[in-house]
């Protein structure tokens, strides 16, 4: 993947991490729920009565709201340099991770850190820690 500096605006990913927050916030206060995304995931794959529809509901708009966008607009572009096995991998390596870590970044990162969660903070130090790791390792070490 690569980011296109030229393009990039602190003011774009302001937004979008204010949007973040206030969607996080607005999940909790008005349904009382924590918004990660594994979990949210792992509800539906689970199902307990009464308990699908604002998990589909949600879950459903993380994959119309590119698609409204795209209705509106160009999407930004996206430049995925990995193969098709080394992505399915990473994203089996993301799911099993996030389901031993009791979360994903956004339920840790956003909603856990945001309500001064100790677990949360030692899942997000992983997470980052992993993630610049990896980039070390896969652009220095294997030249990737």
């Amino acid at each position: 993947m690569t980011i296109d500096w030229a393009a990039f605006t602190p003011w774009s990913a302001l937004l979008g991490g204010a949007l973040i927050g206030l969607a996080a916030a607005a999940m909790i206060l008005l349904n009382g729920r924590i918004t990660g995304i594994s979990g949210i995931t792992g509800g539906l794959l689970a199902p307990q009565r009464g308990d699908i529809g604002w998990r589909a509901a949600f879950v459903l708009g993380l994959v119309l709201a590119p698609t409204a966008w795209m209705l509106a607009g160009d999407l930004p572009p996206l430049q995925i340099d990995a193969d098709y096995p080394l992505l399915i991998i990473a994203g089996l390596l993301v799911g099993v991770s996030t389901r031993y870590g009791a979360g994903c970044t956004s339920g840790h990162g956003v909603c856990g850190l945001s309500r001064l969660s100790p677990r949360s903070l030692v899942a997000t130090l992983a997470f980052m820690g992993t993630g610049f790791a990896t980039v070390f390792v896969m652009r220095h070490l294997l030249g990737g």
